[in-house]
């Protein structure tokens, strides 16, 4: 178990959030009917970029914004449970995912001091555009979200914008 201190800071910013916390009350439901999937990318604000507020979109993300086996099944329960009706798979522009091989990925981590990692996938893309056009037609293709309407899109970490790729 990590020392008290390793969280000490989150804590005592959560307890100042939690003092006047302005969520209560808030449904479960998307409120507009929007889920989100996008890199874990720092750089990204995926309320803020959408003009969106906390309760309007179920966000989803994951290294490099990518459609996995528990990215389908979140979209399933969001989509018949909460009210979501559309779906933004959302890339972005300068992604340390769609650099470079799964390879050098490996070798970064095992230099960084990590394990070794050929057991695990890290789904780089080598073309980005043409990754979330199939990553948004296995949502599409997939039965049980036939009725999501789903759009693939490129996030310019440079500039803001979003632009729809499909």
């Amino acid at each position: 178990m990590p020392d008290e201190s390793t969280f000490a800071d989150v804590l005592a910013a959560n307890e100042e959030y939690a003092n006047g916390f302005p969520l209560a009350g808030l449904q479960a439901r998307a409120a507009k009917g929007l889920a989100v999937l996008t890199c874990m990318d720092s750089r990204i604000e995926p309320l803020a970029m959408l003009g969106l507020r906390p309760g309007d979109a179920k966000i989803l993300r994951n290294a490099g914004a990518r459609v996995t086996d528990d990215v389908l099944r979140t979209l399933v329960l969001a989509h018949y449970l909460l009210g979501v009706e559309r779906a933004m798979v959302i890339a972005h522009t300068d992604c340390a995912m769609a650099t470079g091989t799964e390879e050098d990925i490996r070798r970064a981590v095992h230099e960084a001091g990590g394990p070794d990692t050929r057991s695990i996938e890290f789904l780089f893309m080598g073309d980005q555009r043409a990754t979330v056009r199939a990553d948004v037609e296995r949502i599409r293709a997939w039965p049980y979200l036939a009725r999501l309407d789903v759009g693939g899109f490129l996030y310019d970490v440079g500039t803001g914008r979003v632009g729809q790729l499909c």
